[in-house]
C-alpha cells in the first residue's frame, strides 16, 4: 500500500474518520494527566520557584508551533511536486492551529519572562524569530483567503511557506546561533547539564504527547472540512455554468 493512496479525498476522509476518535481520546488523557501532574505534583524549582511549571504549556506549544510549520512545508512541497490537492488543503488546515500554538508559546513565554527577566518582552533572538514566525502564519492564512482560485492560492502559499521555514529553523536554533540571547537553552536536551530533572521532564513528555495528538486530530478535522468546502465550491461553480 502506497502513502499516495491517501491523496484520494474519499480515502483520506474515511481513514481519518476512523483515527480521530482515538486521537481525541489520547489527546485528552495525555493533556489532562500531563498538566495536572506537572502543575500540581511537581516541586517548585530552587531558582525559578513555581514559574518553572509554565514549561508544561510553553514547551509543547513552542514545539508544535515550529513543527506545524515544518509539516506545512512538507505538504507544500508535495503539492508543488505532485499536485495532490489533499496535501495543499492539509497545509491550509494546519496554519490556524500552528498560529494558535505560536500565540500560546509567546503568551506563556511572556508570563515566564516577567518574573525571571523583569519584563514581559525583550528583543531576544528566539523571541523575535518566533514573533516573525507568527506574522508569517498570519500572512499565510490571509493569502489563502485573498485568492479565489484554490490552485493559485496553493502555489503562492507554498512559496510563502518555503520562505517562512527560515524563521521556523531560527526559532528552534536561535539560542545556538546567538549565545548572547536571554532565552534559556532547550529544556529537553541530550546535554545532562541543560536537560531538566526527571521530576519535571516526565510530565513534560506526557504534555508534549497530548499536544501532538491534539494537533494531528485538529489537522485531520480541518482538512476534512477544507475538502468538503472545496467540493461545495466546485458544485456551485458547475451549477452556475449550467
Amino acid at each position: 500500500m502506497s502513502i499516495w493512496e491517501y491523496a484520494n479525498p474519499v480515502k483520506f476522509i474515511r481513514t481519518t474518520d476512523r483515527l480521530m476518535p482515538y486521537l481525541a481520546v489520547g489527546a485528552v488523557i495525555c493533556l489532562v494527566s500531563g498538566l495536572v501532574w506537572g502543575f500540581f505534583f511537581t516541586p517548585d524549582d530552587y531558582r525559578q520557584g513555581s514559574t518553572v511549571k509554565i514549561i508544561y504549556l510553553h514547551v509543547p506549544a513552542a514545539l508544535m508551533a515550529i513543527n506545524a510549520w515544518i509539516m506545512m512545508l512538507v505538504a507544500s512541497l508535495v503539492w508543488i511536486v505532485r499536485r495532490h490537492h489533499v496535501s495543499a488543503l492539509a497545509a491550509r488546515a494546519a496554519a490556524p492551529v500552528g498560529a494558535v500554538m505560536t500565540v500560546i508559546a509567546l503568551a506563556t513565554g511572556a508570563i515566564w519572562g516577567q518574573p525571571m527577566w523583569g519584563t514581559w518582552w525583550v528583543w531576544d533572538p528566539r523571541l523575535t524569530s518566533f514573533l516573525i514566525l507568527f506574522l508569517f502564519y498570519l500572512g499565510y492564512i490571509a493569502l489563502w483567503e485573498a485568492i479565489e482560485d484554490d490552485d493559485t492560492a496553493a502555489d503562492l502559499t507554498s512559496i510563502l511557506c518555503l520562505v517562512g521555514s527560515v524563521f521556523a529553523i531560527l526559532s528552534r536554533y536561535a539560542v545556538l546561533f546567538w549565545n548572547q540571547g536571554l532565552h534559556q537553552g532547550a529544556s529537553l536536551s541530550l546535554d545532562k547539564e541543560e536537560h531538566v530533572a526527571d521530576v519535571y521532564s516526565n510530565p513534560l513528555y506526557v504534555s508534549i504527547a497530548g499536544f501532538v495528538l491534539l494537533f494531528i486530530a485538529l489537522v485531520f478535522l480541518r482538512t476534512q472540512t477544507e475538502i468538503r468546502a472545496r467540493r461545495a465550491r466546485a458544485l456551485i461553480a458547475r451549477e452556475r455554468l449550467t
